[in-house]
């Protein structure tokens, strides 16, 4: 597993040079904040989270429980999931607005387009709404 990035990954790189596109400046996995968000937009106050389906455990096609060492998976993926839910809420409570984009939004047989998800994204981030799930299916 420590051949397994948690940064800089083809999902997050595909959300960052879109987002770069369209003219928005974001920081990287900010260490001050809650969950170490992937995108941190301090302008307008909101964070984004690109989540791989696997180790986040979503409820999509791209996620499947393995087959071998089934307690040390459930276990792990259980904390992650945990963890994600504290962080989202403390990021919340702070003021900060929370948008999780999945891998299956970006890749799978069920994705959206993606520049309708990235424009989706966009808008989210210049609106005021507090989150937003970008997924596929």
């Amino acid at each position: 597993m420590a051949a397994i990035k948690d940064r800089h990954t083809k999902p997050e790189l595909m959300v960052r040079k879109a987002l770069h596109a369209a003219g928005l400046r974001y920081r990287l996995h900010g260490k001050d904040l809650p969950g170490k968000p992937d995108l941190i937009f301090p302008r307008y106050k909101a964070v984004v989270f690109v989540n791989g389906c696997f180790w986040h455990q979503h409820d999509c096609h791209l996620f499947r429980w393995p087959k071998t060492r089934q307690d040390f998976w459930r276990t792990k993926i259980s904390r992650n999931v945990a963890n994600d839910q504290k962080a989202e809420i403390a990021l919340l409570e702070a003021g900060w607005r929370v948008a999780t984009v999945w891998e299956c939004a970006l890749k799978g047989r069920t994705r959206p387009d993606f520049t309708n998800a990235m424009q989706r994204l966009i808008d989210w981030i210049k609106a005021k709404q507090q989150t937003i799930t970008i997924r596929g299916g």
